[in-house]
């Protein structure tokens, strides 16, 4: 649950004050507000813009001059666009660019500002204000002494035409009935002012109903666990493809202790003596034939370089085995070498 500052009438310091779920529900739907603010932006063109075609414009029906022989540009009448007084190309035609939006999307988007300025810290309550007279200056003094800095805008309980003309000649502040304010306006204020009775008094709206009631049901926690399923799913993709990198690189799952810098070739993959028999001779990954010699050289066990050479099937491969058997063995085949091991 949101709360928000609350000031009395004079601009002192109340407390905080919580505020509606039905309205402040914690939902903030960055689409829908786009969406919803592009739509009030569109609705507020005329669309009244207006210019003539050439052949709208009077006159011209006359060929200025004959087709050929004047040395000059052929013409068809005076009227063309590149004549002076002649019509415009492409001219702008008076149509409307209103855009509908769902009444459910609006009540979201709505929902979804106030979330917003409550989660910064941006909407304050206030006691109800009553102005016998219209009085910018006291206007401008409430708002500083409750810190409401900036563009704001001021939601009263229902009309008020002296605290209405107070703010007439204020370009920074908007005061408006709770209710008539939309999206738009709420994202264009910094700060949100709502007297205390106004929101005391208003109730949630057919769409904010049914909101309140598919949260009721537990719709964003289904929602919550299908988020937290497919990170699941991901988080084990993701294991399944570090493991097998790291059959493939003939390494364990051991943690490094530094990243090694990076080199302008890569480094062929090292030896698994270093983790002898947790990787298997027959899972590890051969390298390239060009690679063969720096990769052999990890290897100290002349047993397992025969068995990397009977699975190995590339011709041009074999002198590469065979030199480093040689300097295992000193120039004994991999059987001697393992009756010295045993010895």
């Amino acid at each position: 649950m949101y709360k928000a500052r609350y000031y009395k009438a004079d601009g002192a310091e109340g407390g905080e004050q919580n505020l509606p779920d039905w309205l402040f529900d914690g939902v903030v739907n960055e689409p829908v507000l786009h969406q919803v603010v592009k739509a009030y932006l569109a609705n507020q063109r005329q669309g009244t813009a207006s210019a003539k075609s050439r052949g709208q414009v009077a006159g011209g029906s006359r060929k200025p001059w004959r087709q050929k022989g004047t040395g000059r540009a052929r013409q068809g009448t005076i009227r063309a666009v590149q004549w002076a007084g002649g019509g415009r190309a492409f001219p702008p035609i008076p149509h409307s660019w209103r855009q509908q939006v769902p009444k459910k999307v609006r009540a979201l988007a709505r929902r979804s500002a106030f979330n917003w300025r409550a989660q910064g810290e941006r909407v304050l309550l206030i006691d109800t204000l009553e102005f016998e007279t219209p009085k910018t200056g006291r206007l401008v003094s409430l708002l500083s002494a409750i810190g409401a800095e900036g563009k704001v805008l001021l939601l009263t309980d229902g009309p008020k035409e002296n605290i209405h003309r107070s703010a007439s000649n204020l370009h920074h502040v908007d005061v408006r009935p709770l209710g008539e304010e939309s999206a738009y306006h709420i994202l264009w204020a910094s700060v949100v002012v709502i007297e205390k009775d106004a929101i005391e008094k208003a109730g949630p709206s057919a769409a904010d109903t049914a909101a309140q009631n598919a949260r009721e049901r537990g719709e964003p926690a289904i929602r919550q666990v299908e988020a937290e399923a497919a990170q699941a799913r991901e988080d084990k993709q993701e294991a399944r493809r570090a493991s097998l990198n790291a059959r493939r690189r003939g390494i364990t799952e051991e943690p490094k202790a530094k990243a090694a810098p990076k080199k302008k070739k890569a480094a062929p993959a090292p030896a698994p003596e270093a983790a002898e028999g947790a990787v298997s001779i027959d899972d590890i990954k051969l390298p390239k034939v060009g690679d063969l010699s720096d990769f052999l050289a990890g290897f100290d066990n002349a047993t397992d370089v025969a068995a990397l050479q009977e699975r190995d099937g590339r011709k041009t491969a074999r002198v590469y085995y065979e030199a480093r058997l040689a300097e295992l063995t000193g120039g004994g085949s991999p059987s001697e070498d393992k009756g010295d091991d045993d010895a």
